[in-house]
C-alpha cells in the first residue's frame, strides 16, 4: 500500500493493484504443449517396447513364476466369475480384487500363457512412464528433464521386471502416482482461481480466504486413491499422505494470495472438501471394486452372515457385514504373517535396506536352460533396483529434505510424501514378514527426486553457455550410466540364458546372493 499526504490533510491509503502478487500464484508457462506430447509419447513407445519385449518368458514349464502362482489364478477365477473369486487356493485370498480383474483383462485378450498373465502389468508399467514424464514435465516446466524422467524410469530394474510379472505390485505404483499427478495438476488450479480472486480484490474479504469450488483434480486424485486402494490396503498411506499434502499446499497458496489467516483457513474451507474428496470417494471407489463379489452367490464370505458365522447387526447391511467379516481375516493374515526365527524366507528383507536396494529377490531360476553358446547355461530373474538410481538414494533423500526445509521447495516436499508413504509405514510392524517388491510405488518417486537434482546440476536456460553446458554434460554422462547399467543388468532382470561365470558377475553385493 501506499500512503499519500497532502498539505493540511489526514493521510490516505491507497491500495496499489495486487497484479505482482497474482503474478506469483499464476503457474509459469509450460511451454510447446505439441512438442511436450510429442516427447512424452516418443519416450513412452520406447517404454513400451522394452516392457514388451518378449513379455511371455520364462515360464516354470508353462505354468507362472514366483508369486504369479498366487495371483495368475485368482485372476484366471475373476475372467471365469466374472470378477470376483470364489476358491482361496493356499488360503492367500488377502488382497482386494481390482489388480487381479485388470489381470483378467489379458487372460481373456491373450488366454492363460505368460503373455495373457502379463499384459495389464506390461500396460500399468508403460502407462506409469507417460505419467512420469507429464509429472516430471510439470514439476520442472522442462521437456528435457520431462524426457529424462521416462528414461530413467525405463531404465529402472525394479519398475522394468514388476512391469513383467502377474503380480499386484505395479498397479499400485501406477494408481498411487497417478493420484500425486491429479494433485500437482489440483495446486496449480488452486493457484490459479485464487489469483483471480486478488486480480478481483475479493480475496480479502475473509480473513480465511475464499471458497475455491469444486476441484475436478482432487476428485480425480480421490478416485485414483480409491483404485490405489482396491488393489492393496497399502494405498490407505497414500490417502493420508496425499491428504495432508493437498491441505498443506493449499494453505502456503492463501498465504501467498495474502489471506490473513491461511492456515486456518485451510482448516476452515478446505479440509472438509479434501475428506470428501479424498476419503470418502476413495472409500466409494473401493466398495465399488467389491460389486462383482457383492452381486455374486459363490464369492468367497460372501455369505457369511446368513450363513450364521458372525453376529448379525441389524442396522448394517448383511452383505457390508460380510465384508467386514472379510476384511477381519484379511487383517489378521498380514498381522500374523511373521516368519518363524528357525525358519526364515531366504529372500525376506527389513525396510532399512530398501532404498538402496540391499537385499534384492529372485523371482526364477534354472540352470537347464540352453542357448547361452556355452555348455552349461542358466536363467535368471532378480527384482534389483538399478544401483546407478539407487544406491543415491540417501544423498537425494538429504537433498530433497534440504531443498523442503530449508528452501520451502514445494516440488521436493510434495514427491519426497509421496516416496516416505511408501516406505516408512513399514517401520510399523518389523516383525511381519516383509519383501523389496513392496518398494515398487517408491521407484517413480525416487526417479522424480532425482530428475529434481539433475535439474538443479542442468541449471536454469537462463544461466550462461558455460554453466548450462557443464552442467548438460553431467546430465548426460549420468543418463549414460543409468542406462549402461540397466543393459549390463538385462539378462538377469528377463531370464535371458547366461553363463554361470557371466551370472556370478551380476551379483555384485554379498547381499544379493
Amino acid at each position: 500500500m501506499t500512503v499519500l499526504v497532502q498539505p493540511g490533510e489526514a493521510p490516505v491509503v491507497v491500495e496499489e493493484p495486487r497484479t505482482d502478487r497474482a503474478a506469483t500464484l499464476d503457474p509459469p508457462p509450460s511451454g510447446d504443449r505439441l512438442r511436450g506430447w510429442l516427447v512424452t509419447l516418443a519416450v513412452t513407445l520406447v517404454g513400451a517396447v522394452v516392457r514388451f519385449w518378449n513379455l511371455g518368458y520364462p515360464t516354470d514349464k508353462g505354468t507362472p513364476i514366483f508369486d504369479e502362482k498366487h495371483y495368475v489364478p485368482q485372476s484366471a477365477q475373476v475372467l471365469r466369475n466374472g470378477g470376483y473369486e470364489d476358491n482361496p487356493g493356499y488360503q492367500l485370498i488377502v488382497h482386494p480384487p481390482l489388480a487381479k480383474q485388470l489381470m483378467a483383462i489379458g487372460q481373456d485378450l491373450f488366454g492363460y500363457d505368460g503373455v495373457g498373465w502379463r499384459f495389464a502389468s506390461a500396460v500399468a508399467g508403460t502407462i506409469t512412464i507417460l505419467l512420469v514424464v507429464r509429472i516430471a514435465r510439470r514439476l520442472t516446466r522442462s521437456d528435457l528433464l520431462g524426457a529424462l524422467a521416462g528414461v530413467l524410469l525405463i531404465a529402472d530394474g525394479v519398475s522394468h521386471v514388476q512391469s513383467r510379472m502377474g503380480m499386484l505390485d505395479i498397479f499400485l505404483a501406477l494408481f498411487a502416482v497417478a493420484a500425486f499427478g491429479c494433485l500437482v495438476v489440483d495446486r496449480e488450479q488452486v493457484r490459479a482461481r485464487l489469483a483471480v480472486a486478488v486480480r478481483e480484490g475479493f480475496v480479502t474479504n475473509s480473513a480465511f480466504g475464499p471458497w475455491l469450488g469444486f476441484r475436478w483434480w482432487r476428485f480425480g486424485a480421490g478416485v485414483m486413491l480409491g483404485m490405489a486402494c482396491g488393489i492393496k490396503w497399502s494405498g490407505i498411506w497414500y490417502v493420508a499422505a496425499f491428504g495432508l499434502l493437498t491441505v498443506i499446499w493449499s494453505a502456503l497458496a492463501r498465504r501467498a494470495a495474502g489471506v490473513e489467516a491461511p492456515w486456518l483457513g485451510a482448516l476452515a474451507k478446505d479440509v472438509l472438501p479434501s475428506l470428501g474428496g479424498l476419503v470418502a470417494v476413495p472409500l466409494l471407489v473401493y466398495l465399488a471394486t467389491w460389486f462383482p463379489w457383492m452381486a455374486s452367490e459363490t464369492g468367497i464370505d460372501r455369505h457369511v452372515v446368513s450363513g450364521g458365522k458372525v453376529q448379525d447387526i441389524a442396522w448394517i447391511p448383511d452383505i457390508l457385514q460380510s465384508l467386514w467379516y472379510n476384511a477381519k481375516n484379511v487383517y489378521k493374515f498380514h498381522v500374523e504373517l511373521v516368519t518363524p526365527e528357525t525358519n526364515r524366507h531366504p529372500w525376506e528383507s527389513k525396510p532399512w535396506t530398501w532404498p538402496m536396494g540391499l537385499r534384492p529377490m529372485l523371482y526364477y531360476y534354472d540352470n537347464a536352460v540352453t542357448g547361452c553358446g556355452a555348455a552349461s547355461c542358466l536363467g535368471a530373474i532378480m527384482l534389483i533396483g538399478t544401483p546407478a538410481m539407487w544406491w543415491l538414494a540417501f544423498p537425494v533423500i538429504g537433498w530433497a529434505i534440504y531443498r523442503t526445509i530449508g528452501q520451502m521447495d514445494w516440488r521436493y516436499a510434495g514427491v519426497l510424501i509421496g516416496y516416505a508413504a511408501g516406505l516408512l509405514p513399514w517401520f510399523l510392524n518389523l516383525d511381519r514378514q516383509m519383501y523389496f517388491f513392496y518398494v515398487t510405488p517408491m521407484a517413480p518417486f525416487l526417479v522424480l527426486l532425482i530428475v529434481l537434482a539433475l535439474g538443479e546440476i542442468l541449471g536454469r536456460k537462463t544461466a550462461g553457455p558455460e554453466r548450462r553446458g557443464t552442467g548438460l554434460l553431467v546430465v548426460a554422462l549420468y543418463t549414460g550410466i543409468v542406462v549402461a547399467n540397466f543393459v549390463w543388468l538385462w539378462p538377469i532382470l528377463n531370464g535371458n540364458p547366461i553363463t554361470p561365470e557371466l551370472w556370478q558377475q551380476q551379483l555384485w553385493l554379498p547381499s544379493w546372493r
